[in-house]
C-alpha cells in the first residue's frame, strides 16, 4: 500500500480522546491509541478499571483513533506511545521501508471480533444467503474488511460478482449507515451489535471470527526505539494485561461486566454481559500474548487475497515476543 506513512501522518490529528483513569504523579504514563472502543477489548478495560495498571505503576492515557490507519498515524507522529490496532497497519509501514518501524510486542485478540447483522431475524442463517446481497464490511485495507472478504471467498463468493462488499463507510459510521437504510447486512463489533438487536434495528446472524479461524487480529505495537528505551515500562504494562486476561478467563461475565461498566456509560450492565458472553463463546482472547508464525501466515494470506499486501513480512520483522513471553512465565509460572 503505497504512501501509507504519509497518509497516516495526515490523519493523526483526527484521533479522539476517551476518558480513562485519573493520573497519579507516581505512575508512569503510557499513551495508548486504540482502534475503536469495544467490549472486544474487555481485558484492556479490566486492567484499567480493575486497578491492575495502577498496581504495576502504570497510568494508561487512552485515546480512540476511530480506525487502524488513524491509530497508526498517532504512533508515527508521536501522538501515542502504543498503537492498539490490527497488525496489518504495522506491516504496511514496514513494507514502506521506515527505519524505526513499529513492532508488535503483545497480541490481545486472536480472531475477528465482528458479528454479521441482518435486517431480519434468521435462526437458520447460512453464508450462501449472502449471495446477491450488499454488505457494509469495513474500510478497504483494514482487517475487518479483508477478513470478511476471506470468509465469503471461502464460501465461493467473489466481491463484485456474487456479492457486493461496501468498503466506503468509515469504521465508526458503519452502524449508522446500516440504520439509515444502506446495505442488506453489516458487520459490527460489540456492544453495538447487541444494542442494535435489542433496539430491533438489526439481528445478529453469525460470528465472522468463528468462521474465519485464528488470526492476530488486534495487537499492541510501539516503535522499535520506544521498545528499546522503555522495556521495563512495557513489562509492567504487559504484566497488568496478563493479570487481567487470567482474571477474565476465570471469572463469570457478570462480574467482569460490573467492573468494566465505567468504560461504557451508555450501555447497560446486562448488555455488556451479553457482549462478553458472545466473545467468550468464540474464544476471542489470547492466553499467552505472543504472536505465532502460523497466525501471521493466515493474516498475510487474508491480506494477499484482498490484494492489499505488497510483500510478506516474517514474524521476526513484525513482532518482538520477548516481553510477552517473559511476562507470561512470570505471571502464570508456565512457559
Amino acid at each position: 500500500m503505497k504512501k501509507f506513512i504519509s497518509l497516516l501522518i495526515c490523519l493523526a490529528m483526527s484521533a479522539m480522546t476517551f476518558a480513562c483513569t485519573k493520573p497519579n504523579d507516581k505512575l508512569i504514563k503510557v499513551r495508548v491509541n486504540e482502534v475503536t472502543h469495544s467490549i472486544f477489548y474487555a481485558p484492556l478495560y479490566l486492567a484499567i478499571e480493575g486497578g491492575y495498571f495502577e498496581e504495576e505503576g502504570v497510568y494508561v492515557d487512552l485515546t480512540n483513533g476511530g480506525g487502524a490507519d488513524k491509530t497508526m498515524a498517532a504512533l508515527l507522529s508521536g501522538g501515542a506511545d502504543v498503537a492498539f490496532c490490527g497488525p496489518e497497519a504495522a506491516i504496511y509501514v514496514i513494507n514502506e521501508g521506515k527505519t524505526d518501524a513499529p513492532r508488535v510486542f503483545g497480541q490481545l485478540t486472536k480472531r475477528d471480533g465482528s458479528f454479521l447483522v441482518g435486517r431480519e431475524k434468521d435462526d437458520d442463517f447460512n453464508w450462501e444467503k449472502l449471495r446477491g446481497k450488499t454488505v457494509i464490511a469495513g474500510r478497504t485495507g483494514g482487517v475487518p474488511a479483508m477478513t470478511f472478504e476471506y470468509v465469503v471467498n471461502k464460501h465461493g463468493m467473489k466481491n463484485g460478482v456474487d456479492i457486493t462488499l461496501d468498503n466506503s463507510v468509515q469504521f465508526n459510521l458503519m452502524g449508522p449507515s446500516f440504520e439509515g437504510g444502506n446495505g442488506d447486512y453489516v458487520t459490527l463489533f460489540e456492544p453495538t451489535a447487541s444494542e442494535f438487536q435489542k433496539a430491533g434495528k438489526g439481528y445478529i446472524v453469525a460470528s465472522v471470527g468463528e468462521e474465519s479461524g485464528e488470526v492476530p487480529y488486534t495487537a499492541f505495537s510501539a516503535l522499535g526505539s520506544y521498545i528499546a528505551q522503555n522495556r521495563d515500562v512495557l513489562v509492567k504494562f504487559m504484566t497488568a494485561l496478563q493479570r487481567a486476561l487470567n482474571f477474565i478467563k476465570e471469572a463469570d461475565t457478570a462480574t467482569v461486566a460490573e467492573i468494566i461498566s465505567g468504560q461504557f456509560p451508555d450501555t447497560s450492565v446486562e448488555s455488556i454481559k451479553a457482549s462478553l458472553d458472545s466473545y467468550v463463546m468464540i474464544d476471542a482472547w489470547m492466553t499467552n500474548m505472543s504472536m505465532t508464525a502460523d497466525s501471521l501466515d493466515r493474516l498475510q494470506d487474508i491480506m494477499s487475497a484482498a490484494g492489499e499486501l505488497d510483500k510478506r513480512v516474517t514474524l521476526a520483522q513484525l513482532a518482538d515476543n520477548t516481553i510477552a513471553e517473559q511476562v507470561y512465565e512470570a505471571v502464570t509460572g508456565k512457559k
